[in-house]
């Protein structure tokens, strides 16, 4: 959430600082194409001052209030934690054992490795579907925020995608325009070469 918006402060000020640029003055063309861009970046600081910073309402805090508000949360982690390690350790017992020689003690062990496994897979299975009940919302919530994230910037990036095409330009007219301005870019005293 922290780095949405301070990527979008970040994208604000650089198209305010290309805005008051000597070369905006000088060319038009340019000036509507920073300007378009500083609409855009706008949009996306509005967007993320909006709907970002509800993240942690909707996500960040219901998780830490389940865990000061129910300490039996925590306890239940571990249990799940450890019937997965329980779980693990059969599977390895298991897989051991069919690579050894196929003699009788050890085809009789590979035999009744399903019965053993089976109640530690059953408790597993249980205290991962505990887990995921209490963190589904959360989890859905970020996954709902990050969706719209991603909707509303690839409209915005869209909208000034549409502003700044000439479509009287060819794509090798387009690039070498903007060599051009990259070259004026780059020979600026501000701009320090790597």
């Amino acid at each position: 959430e922290s780095n949405f918006q301070a990527m979008s402060k970040s994208a604000v000020k650089i198209s305010l600082d290309l805005l008051s640029n000597p070369l905006c003055e000088q060319d038009q063309d340019l000036l509507n194409m920073v300007t378009a861009l500083d609409t855009a970046m706008k949009r996306m600081d509005t967007f993320n001052q909006e709907k970002v910073s509800q993240i942690p309402k909707t996500a960040i805090e219901p998780l830490k209030k389940f865990g000061s508000v129910f300490p039996s949360l925590n306890m239940a982690v571990k249990r799940r934690e450890q019937a997965l390690q329980d779980l693990r350790r059969l599977q390895a017992k298991v897989e051991k054992h069919k690579e050894k020689e196929k003699t009788g003690p050890v085809l009789a062990k590979l035999h009744q490795a399903p019965e053993e496994l089976r109640p530690v897979q059953e408790d597993f299975e249980a205290k991962n579907r505990h887990r995921l009940d209490n963190f589904q919302p959360s989890f859905e919530s970020l996954i709902r925020a990050q969706v719209l994230y991603y909707l509303e910037m690839h409209k915005i990036f869209g909208d000034l995608t549409q502003q700044l095409d000439r479509p009287d330009h060819s794509d090798e007219q387009r690039e070498q325009e903007n060599e051009a301005k990259f070259s004026e870019v780059r020979a600026l005293s501000i701009v320090v070469d790597e």
